[in-house]
């Protein structure tokens, strides 16, 4: 495998991390959840999937022919609130992963170093892969730290628990221990 290759498939790799991360917080969430705002000037979980969305579309559509930022997208409009339901939201986040996966499983290792523009300023391919692989988790810990103040005490940690790194290590030292 060539170093392309595997920078590809870790790219891939890490996005589906990330994404798996906002899943499971939405499984913890009711409906009424992605509406909460923590301060009037915050951003809720559904505002915040929404622009995830808007810029997942944008970015990923026609990656390596057109500017990232389309004409179409209405980035503005993506942090003001919607009538929408969870099944919406949900509905947008798969589709915009889609659209990401689709387009980063149809680059080839001689892809990364092409240009490409967003809002007319030009980026290296993997440029582009690392900025996205910076954006999307911001804004899916943004997520995560809302769910946990939303569901407070029953909030189901992703991680390693608080007071639980002890057993965790051990656990993954067991783990490497059994291997051959």
């Amino acid at each position: 495998m060539t170093f392309e290759q595997g920078f590809l498939k870790d790219c891939i790799k890490r996005f589906k991390a990330y994404k798996e991360l906002g899943d499971k917080t939405f499984e913890q969430l009711q409906d009424a959840d992605f509406f909460f705002r923590p301060s009037p000037e915050s951003n809720s979980i559904a505002i915040i999937i929404q622009h995830m969305y808007g810029n997942m579309m944008s970015r990923w559509t026609n990656f390596l022919t057109e500017d990232g930022e389309k004409p179409w997208r209405k980035r503005d409009a993506e942090f003001e609130s919607m009538d929408c339901s969870k099944a919406d939201l949900i509905s947008f986040w798969e589709t915009g992963w889609h659209t990401v996966f689709t387009t980063l499983e149809s680059l080839e290792p001689e892809d990364l170093m092409k240009t490409v523009t967003i809002r007319t300023e030009p980026h290296l391919v993997y440029d582009v892969l690392l900025r996205q692989l910076a954006h999307y988790p911001y804004h899916i810990g943004q997520i995560l730290y809302i769910g946990k103040i939303v569901r407070d005490k029953d909030w189901k940690s992703l991680s390693i628990p608080k007071g639980g790194s002890d057993a965790y290590l051990q656990q993954m030292q067991e783990q490497h221990q059994q291997k051959p």
